[in-house]
């Protein structure tokens, strides 16, 4: 292969005036063509520079005729506009920009070639400008330098970055560009050995630069220029193909009828086009070995994409070439990357390969070495990656199924049931493609049977055996709904599908099981939703979307094609399957989904007939609670006033609940008579006539049968006599709440008289009444339904009642009194916060089933929800939520977002009153630990700490806003206080009060304290302290102090807390007196007396400090050693102290002159500290700042660059390199003097330790 031209060591400007070109249009003149012109060396003209140029308009004093600006022509009136402005505006259509910059080459290549140097600056957003005199004097690096001197550093955006749609559609032009001027300059000018070489060596050194700028467009145009030289690579060897076969062709002719001319034409054609991929050759390598091979590794994560981009392109682009191993090791090492960005460009590169399927020999090794990496992409944290992943791994099973394991495709399978829709659609494709898209040969010739002899009922049974072995049975609809936009033909085969299940089997044909058919059943159903629906399910997608007229007519066709099926099958498959209730269940949903007009239009009157007797032999047949209100869906849907079926149907309904409700009535009077003991027989069937009336109540108006009376008396008896029946006390509960909803809903919307307002509040609170009582019940399912009933109907006849100019409902408006309310949360006590292990009522005792336990979660869950909403609602008193506040740290994973969502709610109706309840919540808990161990508990006692922990977490729920939260927090200081000295000792004012302790915890909310306010809460605090408080050392006085230093805190930090920085986070303590290094908001002390309206504030902040001095700072050395506490210690290993030896008792004047004393020793010993501690400071930034420039691996962004990082390891280089065809074009450019010189660079080799998963780095390379 022939060397590289040696790239200019600067940017050397000719000797000749003029130069001569062929045409740059015909590629068939090979005479005139590719005649290349030799660089001038004798002297140098002088050149204006850019400033100047604009000046003289003619191209700096070259004569280029009458409308040239800096070396091409004007565009569209624009006067002296440089390139980088003609590029960015758009306007031109960038053939003609081209063209003319090739003209004002030809004329003065130097002026033109200064303009395309500047062009390529200004792109990277530099201000600077390189002029003729750097141009001719300055070598490259230099200039490089130069320009990075003068680069804008206050802002880190520059053009490829910029926002706006003029920038995006900049990169557009800035690509097309350089794509168009070498397409342009492809027959003549790149062969000049000036222009390339100054444009690659200008584009090397750029993307070596360390500003980003520099380095990220330089990269782009180096790739983009690669791209392009690529192309032209391909299109000069299809006429070295072409040149070839025309000289075979002629040499094989007769002597007589053979052209020698031509044969000699032809050989010196080859011989030029050989020469010319040579040196694009060459040019190649250049750009590769200089630009690629370093910035595919860059820190930046977008430079990194732009290159494996740019390598998929010149793979796919000319394959022969470049589709090699040593080419593709740098996509598969880079599928390794950290940024999500960097793996997708990896994998759409490798896309395009496989799609290829003449392309599948070259991949064979690729595919063996990472194929286990592309698999575990389908995995990918980012979605987008993942996608691709999936169709890369589509493509590859279509290219040889083979390559692909059980095991490989058994992790695609799973993904069906991803909840991301675009993941699961992805994989949906791949298992249609593995199981579904392969036809038999014997199949073509019965293409057009239908039904049961239809070539897709192989398809629909194995579907349902697919849907079976993945064992998720509840997920059928995520399973319909990955596949429905590659197999929609399968899934809209209802008539395969209802074939399968009514027919019988062909000879030799095995019949579909039970479970089989349950499973048909169910994805049956699946598909008729998303048909009728046209959205995915619940949990995918954002949501309904609006659709197209074309998904519109098809949303209608296939209901029709569901009716005219259905309406005659469906009666059909409910007789067959009339005793299974799951199946049952699933296709009654059916008719929610028909358009009923075709019942009257299609004349299919006799088969809604049949429907409707075989819904009633159901609802006789079954008490499953799931088949009676699907019954009750179905006659709902179908009782629609819109149509003329609903005489019939309502008809039909009013018939079953006449016969019902006599029944009912009938059993019900037998079952309560006096004196007799009911039987197990007359209970279940008064419980399974109770379940039929109240799956029906639940959709349809019962009230002209007047079920309140007949629920009434039997929840009455019920509570009179205590041995009612669970089940039918549960189901008469739900009954009785239906009938008072169902008048609720009829005083609402018709006119109603007074006397019904009064008759349905009578019911309602003896209803209420009832539910109370049951919530003593012995039974926890009946005392669940009560609580959840009760809390129901307290929240619809609320206050909330009369919103929406309903003030005519005011009489139905109902409060909780206390007795109620302090039964409700007693409830929530007993029977939501107890331990998993403590709940033995999951379903048929099996406790240690998982499945069990989330569904018992569940439910208490809903316990919880439905009494916080009451909280929230105001329904009941705010103080009762102290309750469920307190259990917020030991319940935290299974309630804590209900409880931190209901602390958010109450805070913003009243954030006082929140204050504190939260407040409350805490002496609650302070008094339990009281009650357990005693006044004299240990504060390093882990119940203590989880108080102190409760009280953090209270603390950070208030957010930053210490304005929107100041009187609340002023607040629950006041009630913290008067808590802790509430209780004084009775041994005397000696000791501490017994709540002293209190203040430990109190002062977990100093941080949030504004600086006023601090001082404000230090005066009321003395206001309870005596002289001698303010004098005591002992250990039992440390909260007082501990509370006092947190308060006086405030001084310089609003936001500290010296006491939450040990107890929350177990880091060392800050020094309070020492300026933290990020600025903090600065209250204005106009605040002080004008932002807070709060009475108590106002009478605090008017107060004068008592003549009381401050208590000094303790500097123990046993205080100053706790700093050092480990993460994982208490903070209350702070306060055991060594006993101080006690004093005669000082006069008043001797004890003020020792604490001042002390206090001046403090201030010493505290600046000296400030001193040390800003000296470290420096010492540390000037050492960062010197490891930074000695190392020069930091750029204005501080983002490392990668690509001096190189292997430490020569074995493992060639572990990485193993197996690999190490065949790359090499290029043997002697060193440039003009180019940064790369002494510190080993062999190309890349160490992917920086940017890459360290899963590669313990991996072999092929």
């Amino acid at each position: 292969m022939i060397a590289a031209p040696e790239i200019p060591t600067d940017f050397t400007l000719l000797q000749e005036s003029e130069t001569h070109f062929s045409s740059d249009t015909d590629f068939e003149d090979i005479e005139g063509k590719n005649q290349k012109q030799g660089k001038g060396k004798t002297c140098k003209k002088g050149k204006k520079g850019p400033a100047e140029k604009g000046k003289s308009g003619n191209g700096g004093g070259k004569p280029g005729g009458p409308n040239r600006m800096n070396g091409h022509h004007q565009q569209n009136g624009v006067e002296n506009m440089m390139l980088f402005e003609v590029v960015k505006m758009g306007k031109s259509a960038m053939q003609s920009v081209v063209d003319d910059w090739i003209e004002s080459y030809k004329h003065d290549r130097d002026i033109a070639l200064l303009d395309l140097i500047n062009f390529f600056i200004q792109c990277s957003g530099c201000k600077g400008v390189v002029t003729a005199e750097m141009f001719r004097h300055m070598q490259n690096s230099e200039i490089i330098r130069k320009m990075t001197e003068e680069f804008d550093e206050d802002s880190g955006d520059y053009p490829l970055t910029m926002a706006g749609p003029q920038w995006k559609k900049f990169k557009s032009s800035f690509c097309e560009f350089i794509g168009v001027l070498v397409r342009q300059c492809q027959y003549s000018i790149i062969y000049d050995e000036y222009m390339m070489d100054t444009v690659i060596s200008l584009l090397t050194g750029l993307s070596d630069s360390q500003v980003r700028a520099f380095r990220h467009t330089s990269t782009l145009a180096a790739m983009k220029l690669m791209t392009a030289l690529v192309n032209v690579a391909l299109n000069l060897s299809i006429n070295m193909d072409n040149t070839q076969r025309q000289y075979e062709a002629e040499r094989n002719k007769i002597i007589g009828k053979r052209a020698n001319d031509r044969l000699e034409l032809l050989l010196q054609k080859r011989k030029e086009l050989q020469e010319n991929q040579d040196e694009i050759e060459n040019m190649m390598n250049a750009i590769f070995k200089g630009v690629f091979v370093h910035r595919y590794r860059d820190a930046i994560a977008e430079i990194r994409a732009i290159c494996i981009e740019e390598i998929g392109i010149w793979m796919k682009m000319y394959s022969d070439a470049f589709l090699n191993d040593s080419y593709l090791k740098y996509v598969g090492w880079t599928m390794h990357d950290k940024q999500g960005e960097v793996r997708l460009k990896c994998l759409t590169a490798l896309q395009g390969l496989y799609y290829n399927k003449e392309l599948n020999s070259k991949l064979e090794l690729f595919t063996s070495r990472f194929k286990d990496r592309i698999v575990s992409m389908t995995l990918d944290k980012e979605y987008d990656v993942a996608v691709q992943a999936i169709k890369l791994l589509t493509l590859v099973l279509q290219s040889s199924e083979e390559v692909l394991t059980a095991e490989d495709c058994e992790n695609v399978y799973h993904l069906v049931y991803s909840a991301h829709r675009p993941v699961a659609v992805a994989a949906g494709e791949f298992l249609y493609k593995k199981l579904f898209s392969r036809r038999d040969a014997e199949d073509d010739g019965i293409l057009k049977r239908r039904g049961r002899q239809s070539p897709n009922a192989n398809l629909v049974k194995t579907l349902v055996f697919f849907f079976l072995e993945s064992e998720l049975h509840e997920h059928a609809a995520y399973l319909v709904d990955s596949m429905w936009d590659c197999a929609t033909d399968l899934l809209k085969d209802w008539e395969c599908m209802n074939s399968l299940l009514l027919e019988e089997p062909l000879n030799g044909e095995e019949p579909l099981t039970d479970r089989q058919e349950s499973a048909l059943i169910e994805i049956m159903l699946c598909t008729i939703r998303q048909a009728a629906e046209c959205h995915p399910p619940v949990g995918r997608g954002t949501g309904k979307r609006v659709l197209t007229a074309k998904e519109k007519k098809t949303q209608l066709d296939d209901r029709t094609k569901i009716t005219e099926l259905f309406a005659v099958a469906l009666p059909q498959l409910l007789a067959k399957y009339s005793v299974d209730a799951e199946k049952v269940t699933n296709l009654l949903q059916l008719p929610q989904y028909f358009d009923l007009e075709i019942y009257t239009t299609g004349r299919l009157e006799k088969h809604l007939d049949a429907l409707l007797r075989q819904i009633r032999d159901i609802v006789e047949k079954h008490t499953d609670i799931d088949v009676l209100e699907a019954c009750s869906k179905t006659y709902h849907a179908l009782c629609n006033e819109e149509f003329t079926i609903f005489n019939r149907v309502d008809i039909a309904r009013s018939q079953l609940i006449d016969e019902l409700a006599d029944k009912f009535n009938r059993l019900l009077e037998d079952f309560l008579q006096e004196g007799e003991e009911p039987d197990e027989d007359d209970a279940y069937q008064v419980l399974s006539t109770l379940k039929r009336i109240t799956a029906f109540h639940n959709a349809h108006d019962l009230s002209r049968w007047d079920l309140f009376g007949c629920n009434y008396k039997l929840l009455k008896t019920g509570i009179e006599n205590g041995d009612m029946p669970e089940q039918i006390v549960i189901h008469a509960l739900q009954c009785t709440h239906y009938v008072i909803l169902w008048q609720l809903a009829k005083v609402t919307e018709s006119s109603s008289t007074k006397e019904d307002l009064l008759r349905l509040k009578k019911q309602m609170r003896v209803f209420c009444q009832i539910c109370q009582h049951y919530l003593t019940n012995v039974n926890t399912a009946v005392k669940e339904q009560a609580f959840t009933i009760l809390c129901d109907v307290l929240m619809i006849f609320s206050h909330q009642i009369m919103t929406g100019g309903r003030d005519m409902l005011e009489p139905l408006v109902y409060t909780p009194d206390s007795s109620l309310q302090s039964e409700l949360l007693s409830f929530i006590l007993d029977h939501v916060f107890i331990d998993q292990d403590d709940d033995n009522n999951s379903a048929d005792g099996q406790q240690d089933d998982e499945a069990s336990k989330i569904e018992a979660l569940h439910k208490r869950r809903n316990l919880l929800a439905a009494f916080c909403k009451l909280i929230v609602y105001t329904v009941v008193e705010m103080n009762t939520a102290a309750d469920i506040f307190k259990q917020y740290m030991k319940y935290y994973n299974d309630y804590g977002d209900i409880i931190k969502e209901t602390m958010s709610k109450t805070r913003q109706i009243d954030k006082i009153q929140c204050a504190k309840t939260l407040i409350l919540s805490l002496q609650q808990l302070f008094n339990e630990m009281i009650q357990e161990n005693g006044y004299n508990f240990d504060r390093s006692s882990p119940t203590f700490s989880g108080i102190k922990e409760l009280a953090r977490r209270f603390a950070l729920t208030f957010g930053l806003d210490q304005l929107k939260t100041r009187e609340a927090i002023a607040m629950l200081h006041k009630d913290g206080i008067e808590f802790a000295f509430k209780e004084p000792n009775p041994q005397g004012e000696s000791h501490p009060p017994l709540n002293l302790a209190f203040l430990d915890i109190l002062s977990e909310f100093s941080s949030k304290l504004l600086r006023q306010d601090k001082r404000t809460v230090y005066v009321y605090l003395e206001k309870f302290m005596t002289f001698q408080m303010s004098l005591r050392r002992e250990d039992v006085w440390l909260p007082l102090m501990s509370y006092r230093n947190s308060l006086l805190a405030g001084g310089d930090d609003d936001t500290m807390s010296v006491i939450s920085g040990i107890s929350s986070r177990g880091s060392t303590v800050r020094n309070k007196k020492t300026k933290p290094a990020t600025g903090k908001r600065k209250v204005p002390e106009a605040e002080e007396s004008s932002s807070s309206d709060s009475m108590w504030l106002n009478r605090e902040q008017s107060m004068h400090t008592p003549v009381m001095m401050q208590t000094p700072q303790l500097t123990s050395t046993i205080m100053r050693e706790s700093k050092r506490l480990r993460p994982d210690e208490n903070y209350m290993g702070v306060y055991p102290m060594q006993p101080e030896h006690h004093q005669p008792p000082l006069d008043y004047n001797t004890q003020v002159t020792w604490m001042l004393a002390q206090r001046q020793q403090e201030e010493v010993a505290r600046q000296q500290q400030e001193r040390a501690a800003m000296n470290y400071v420096k010492l540390r930034s000037n050492l960062q700042h010197a490891i930074r420039r000695g190392t020069s691996l930091m750029e204005d962004d501080e983002e490392p660059i990668v690509e001096d990082v190189m292997m430490s390891s020569e074995g493992r280089i060639e572990d990485l390199n193993e197996g690999m065809d190490f065949d790359t074009m090499d290029i043997d450019l002697p060193p440039s003097k003009n180019r940064r010189e790369r002494t510190e660079l080993k062999p190309d080799f890349f160490d992917p330790a920086s940017i890459m998963d360290e899963s590669v780095l313990g991996v072999s390379m092929f």
